[in-house]
Parts: C-alpha cells; structure tokens; sequence
C-alpha cells in the first residue's frame, strides 16, 4: 500500500501516536470505561488532562508566570473580534500589519471596534513579501501581525517591536510551536490548534494578565478573556477531545526534544524544498526569498502548464492536497512539525520525475 503523505494546509496532518490516542481515548479513557467523548469536562480525570496540557503548553513555549493560557473555541477568526473588543476602546488606537487575507480579515473586524492604522500592506504585490518598513502610531495600544501565512507562504522570521508603551498581538495559528520565540515579547498569542497543534476545533490563546481590564465597553459574558480566566477554561463545555489531541501532540514534541529539535527539522525540510523548486526547471516561488514560510511553500509552473496533471501524478503517488489555495491556484505544501523529512522528500522525487516526463 503507498504511504499517504497529507500536505494540507489545515486541519493538517497529525503524528500516528496521536491518532492512535485519540482513537483508544474515544472507546475507553484510561481504562474508566467511558469513551472521553462522554465523560464529563468536570470530572477528575478530564480536569487532570487539560490542566497537564495548560502544563506542557507552558513548559515548551517557556510561558512565564504572568501568562495566562485558554483554551477557547471560534478559531482565530473568533479572535480577530475578541482581541479588539477586550484591548481596544473606541478612542483608542491599534496598529496592524496587512500581510495576507488573515491580517485582512482582522482588520476588518478591530475596524468595529476602535481606530485600526494599518502600518504597512503588501497586497499591491499578492501578499508575496513582507514589508520592511511600518508607519506605526504613537499612541497605538498594540502591534497586531499574522505570524505565518498560510495561503501566500510568507512569514515573520524576525517580529517587528512596537514604538513606545505598545506590545504584540500575533496569530500564531499556523507556525506555533515550530520554532522558538520569546513570550514576553508578546501581550497576546492566538492560535487555531488545526495546523500545528491538533484538530480543529481548540483554539489556544497565550495573554499577559496585565493587559487586560483596559477599556470601558460592556463585553458579553462568553467574549470576555477574563471570564475564561476565572473559569480556567471551563465557562461553558470545551472541545474535550480536541484538547486531548493537543495533549498528545505536545507531549510527542516534547517526546522528540521539544521546539529547539523541531525547529531545526522545520529549517531542514523547508530548505531542500525550497532548493528543489529554485532548481527545477519546471517550477518556481512566487514569494521573496527572505521572506519564505518554513511551514507553507506554495510554488507555480515557471511557465504555462497543467496543474491537474501535476496534482493527479502526486496524487498518484500519496502525495495529496498539494492544491493551491482558491484564491491563488498554484501548489502548495504545508509541511508543519507533524510532515516528516521523509515525505518532503517524496515529494521532491515526485518533482524531479515530474520533469523528465
């Protein structure tokens, strides 16, 4: 039987060992019986799993003491309204970067809420860089990015720093966890867990304690970060089995050497792909070379081809979802902690025999 390698962008592909925990916790969890599908969120056992994974979370990020970490439902998308409405007043204002449709659509909503500038746009030129420069206001409350696109494969390899009292805002969903960063940098991290984390369904948020209680509005109950806080998560019933996979998922990266190892694993990966679409003939990067997603490489026919053709031969050989994103077309492999070298590989094997067809 061919070996699948999925190269999807999200929900994307999870190590065995956590499939293989998820499938046993869904017919008995640790031996109690019940599925954890049905057992209660308050009870012992299920409480003792998501505050073990609050404790992985923060020993391999190295989270301080003032951080408080949630486990939230929405996605990020939710976030890109909760964030704004928890941090940002009418008359105050935030800074954001348009680095992609993400970044867009979180403009979009903090517009609602307060004064958003947007520091810097790459759009004029399809999101494929990053820009260098940001017009930053003096007064900004903070500095919102989108660490990883997703859909143009740029990425934020050194994070800007925002003028004066303001602090960092990052989506993180689709490169968490694969690389090392410094928290403290950050006022908030969100991330959806679909990528790098586990399944949809959990979303995790990193924030500083003394961030929060800023602005005046009434908030609801269920979109106040604080009201997650007191309730550790448990304000109303979480993802229970999502939040499970993430468990597994971080205790197999701690398992392999945590996030120094991966990182270095990631670089690896992301540069013999990168290298094998600079040299085929066939194939190129739409992205600006400093500014390439170690997590997401999307690539294009150098000049007019079939890309049917291209996707049905990967197909073919257990390389699938290499499809472009809609709105850009083109190839795309995500190649996040869980795609092992082995399958970055085939996929350059697929390339280069791709080429003497």
């Amino acid at each position: 039987m061919t070996k699948i390698y999925n190269f999807s962008a999200g929900p994307a592909m999870l190590h065995s060992s956590v499939l293989e925990a998820v499938s046993k916790a869904s017919k008995d969890y640790e031996g109690h019986g019940l599925s954890l599908l049905e057992m209660s969120h308050r009870s012992k056992p299920v409480m003792d799993m998501i505050s073990e994974t609050e404790f992985l979370a923060r020993e391999l990020l190295n989270v301080p003491d003032n951080y408080h970490i949630l486990f939230l439902q929405g996605g990020a998308s939710l976030q890109f309204a909760m964030v704004p409405l928890n941090l940002l007043d009418m008359n105050m204002t935030a800074d954001y970067t348009d680095t992609g449709a993400w970044s867009a659509k979180a403009i979009k909503e903090a517009q609602l809420y307060g004064n958003v500038n947007i520091t810097c746009s790459s759009k004029g030129t399809v999101y494929n860089h990053i820009p260098k420069k940001l017009n930053q206001s003096d007064d900004a409350v903070y500095l919102h990015i989108t660490s990883n696109n997703t859909i143009y494969g740029t990425q934020w390899h050194e994070f800007p720093k925002p003028i004066n009292d303001g602090y960092l805002v990052a989506d993180m969903s689709s490169d968490i966890l694969s690389r090392s960063i410094d928290i403290s940098r950050f006022g908030l991290i969100y991330a959806g867990a679909q990528k790098n984390i586990g399944p949809a369904g959990v979303t995790m948020v990193i924030l500083r304690d003394e961030i929060l209680d800023k602005v005046n509005r009434k908030i609801p109950t269920m979109m106040k970060y604080r009201t997650h806080i007191d309730k550790g998560s448990m304000f109303n019933t979480p993802p229970v089995l999502s939040i499970f996979a993430v468990n597994r998922t971080l205790d197999w990266l701690k398992s392999i050497g945590g996030i120094d190892f991966i990182e270095k694993k990631n670089k690896l990966k992301a540069q013999k792909l990168y290298d094998e679409i600079d040299n085929n003939v066939l194939f190129r990067s739409p992205v600006k070379v400093e500014n390439r997603s170690m997590m997401n490489v999307p690539f294009i026919f150098a000049e007019q081809g079939d890309e049917s053709s291209f996707l049905y031969y990967c197909n073919q050989r257990g390389l699938q979802t290499l499809k472009g994103h809609r709105s850009v077309g083109g190839f795309r492999a995500s190649i996040y902690n869980a795609m092992p070298e082995e399958g970055v590989d085939a996929l350059i094997q697929a390339m280069k025999d791709f080429q003497l067809n």
